[in-house]
């Protein structure tokens, strides 16, 4: 006998499928006879149970009626167990932007990473995982890391990092430095989505070939390190200036 068909059931955020109905399914045929003991029907329903639900843990009750019929009726309020696969959704903010784009956990990470890229043209964006204009600029960040993988892209967490935010004079969030070699930073601004643009002309401008004469400057005169102590308040979320 065919199988019955599965209701639809919205997935959530746990691994269990919400089920929300009450229906009454048709007895399979091996187990309509009324002559059958309470033991061998209710061994048959779990065998029948198995086969059709395919070792999803789902409640059905067996219901002897005045006819000696078997019926199953699902209870509105339980759970089908889909599986233990773990879909915990990604955060916005750790999902992987391309090989040209690095988290900044610390001062000597931001650092090191703008000591190490040479010649390349380095972008810097402060956001808060708080903020929702950073979230929203960020799928748009992430396509232009792709279109232009010869630039350095540094993803830097306001709240990990508050005493750099601070001497770097970050207090709007996103935000974003541009720094070239031994020109060290060249351009600062704030950018939402709506002005998403200005980012776009941003690299134009200074994405050219260029060769430095001498090291790259970094931060230039900034102390980063020596301000571990200083503590901040949160950056503002708000729009370009």
């Amino acid at each position: 006998m065919a199988a019955p068909p599965l209701p639809s059931c919205s997935p959530n955020s746990s691994s269990a499928i919400s089920c929300s109905y009450a229906t009454t399914l048709s007895p399979p045929s091996f187990i309509n006879h009324r002559r059958e003991s309470r033991d061998a029907v209710c061994s048959s329903l779990n065998a029948w149970q198995k086969h059709h639900f395919h070792g999803n843990l789902c409640r059905l009750f067996p219901t002897l009626g005045t006819t000696g019929g078997v019926h199953l009726r699902r209870i509105s309020s339980l759970q089908v167990q889909a599986s233990t696969i773990n879909n915990e959704e990604v955060k916005w903010w750790e999902k992987n932007g391309g090989p040209n784009m690095h988290d900044i956990h610390s001062t000597n990470e931001f650092l090191d990473a703008l000591n190490q890229a040479g010649d390349k043209l380095v972008i810097s964006e402060f956001y808060g995982t708080w903020c929702g204009s950073c979230r929203a600029l960020y799928p748009k960040l992430c396509k232009i890391a792709a279109e232009h993988p010869d630039i350095v892209f540094l993803k830097i967490n306001f709240d990990e990092n508050k005493p750099m935010c601070k001497s770097l004079n970050i207090k709007v969030l996103p935000y974003f430095h541009f720094y070239r070699g031994a020109q060290g930073r060249i351009e600062s601004f704030s950018c939402s989505l709506a002005k998403f643009q200005k980012l776009r002309d941003a690299i134009a401008l200074h994405n050219t070939a260029r060769c430095s004469l001498g090291p790259p400057l970094g931060v230039g005169d900034i102390d980063l390190l020596g301000s571990s102590s200083t503590t901040d308040k949160p950056a503002a979320a708000g729009t370009s200036r």
